[in-house]
């Protein structure tokens, strides 16, 4: 890496929120009534969406897409004046979290400040039309980082924000320079020591189409070079097939084994169930206890937290990127307490040592394990759903049950797991 790796974001919580669809307002004043709530659950960043306006031309659906980009350098009026966002900047502070923006440096929508004012900063069809290189995304036209003048541009706006937020979330990061995302890094921590900086890595299929057309695509260990936290598309297919029930949980977990070794010393990976361009966990997760475990399997792994607004009360719509789609906070279930204690967990797990994943294929029961010098971390979690035993790497004896504060007894090298998860910080043993 680059750069040294952050390896207090192991045990960070980011927190994503779409302003549009946050509040019924959809503004920035009004987000700020619900930050003590976010924070309680115990967040260190508040990612906020893109807050750029929103092209008009080729637009999608009545408001758009956050991501078709019209101007890099102000706020959408929809949302709020710029001393609004400010404000919000500021009360998010106040509330112990930090604040992180979304910048959206791939492509910018065919009408933005940027196509009429440098249209050769663009990428174009044979015919000279702006365009994407992702035919789908037919409301956005592609940035060609081969002008050099573009570069410019990007790197003062990134500077321009930085000075009053603490990190960028970078969309489709694989698709811009690694280069670039050096040198932004490097004048950003001119500006704010101690940036941080998450990216979107994209899906292997992605890359590998990219490159059959020709284009550009980096993959997570060169974007490493550059990013704090990278996403962890490269594993979300084996995700999905596993919840559709088309290959084992082994195949998930053996994955995860791998880039452990892979991955540069102190990477870190974003670990989340949903975000706003994938199905919520609740649709996917019927069962409230594989709900609760996979929660906090998810908080268990080493990486940073992601939870996308209104997981914590199991939403199973995904709100529209196009349009208005307030979330609907009344559902009847509440995961609040449960991440609430996992939070408080994952501040004390271990930043070091070896982490491993050891899974029951006939149960769906997974040991997960931190272990290096001086501290053992366990978790046991039935994410099948069936209860099980699990060998786990802790003497016999009797131990704290982090999650519900009860005891977890350890009998020749063995656990037997409820339907519930299991998490043990300490390895020495209660006293009988």
């Amino acid at each position: 890496m680059a750069y040294p790796g952050n390896l207090s974001l192991r045990r960070d919580v980011i927190y994503e929120v779409f302003v549009r669809n946050h509040t019924p307002e959809g503004t920035f004043r009004a987000l700020e009534r619900d930050l003590g709530r976010i924070a309680a659950l115990g967040t260190d960043y508040l990612w906020l969406m893109p807050i750029h306006p929103i092209g008009r031309l080729r637009r999608k659906g009545s408001l758009g897409s956050p991501y078709a980009n019209r101007d890099y350098r102000t706020v959408n009026p929809e949302y709020g004046t710029m001393e609004d966002f400010l404000h919000l900047v500021n009360a998010i502070h106040e509330n112990g979290m930090k604040c992180m923006i979304d910048v959206v440096y791939n492509h910018a929508s065919p009408d933005s400040t940027l196509a009429r004012e440098h249209p050769e900063f663009f990428h174009r069809l044979p015919d000279g039309t702006p365009c994407s290189k992702v035919p789908e995304w037919t409301d956005a036209a592609d940035l060609d980082y081969s002008v050099q003048a573009l570069w410019d541009y990007q790197l003062e706006s990134l500077r321009f924000w930085a000075a009053y937020v603490d990190g960028f979330r970078c969309d489709v990061a694989s698709t811009v320079p690694v280069a670039f995302w050096q040198a932004a890094r490097e004048a950003v921590e001119a500006v704010h020591p101690g940036f941080v900086w998450l990216g979107e890595s994209v899906f292997l299929e992605h890359i590998r189409h990219f490159r059959e057309l020709g284009y550009y695509a980096a993959t997570d260990t060169e974007l490493y070079a550059a990013f704090d936290v990278l996403y962890s598309y490269d594993l979300r297919p084996l995700l999905d097939g596993y919840f559709a029930g088309s290959i084992p949980l082994s195949r998930l977990t053996d994955a995860i084994n791998y880039l452990e070794c892979l991955f540069p010393t102190g990477y870190s990976k974003l670990r989340c169930l949903e975000n706003h361009d994938q199905p919520r966990a609740a649709a996917l997760l019927t069962d409230d206890a594989r709900l609760r475990s996979w929660t906090a399997f998810s908080y268990f792994l080493r990486g940073t937290t992601l939870l996308y607004a209104g997981q914590e009360v199991c939403c199973t719509h995904r709100p529209s990127l196009f349009d208005r789609d307030t979330i609907s906070w009344d559902t009847g279930r509440d995961l609040t307490p449960l991440m609430q204690k996992l939070s408080r967990v994952k501040k004390r797990l271990p930043l070091g040592g070896a982490f491993h994943l050891d899974t029951q294929a006939e149960t769906g029961v997974v040991c997960a394990s931190y272990v290096g010098p001086g501290q053992t971390s366990v978790g046991v979690f039935p994410l099948d759903g069936r209860p099980g035993e699990t060998p786990v790497p802790l003497p016999d004896g009797v131990y704290r049950d982090e999650l519900t504060g009860g005891r977890v007894s350890v009998q020749n090298g063995r656990v037997h797991a409820g339907r519930e998860p299991v998490i043990v910080l300490e390895a020495a043993p209660l006293p009988l």
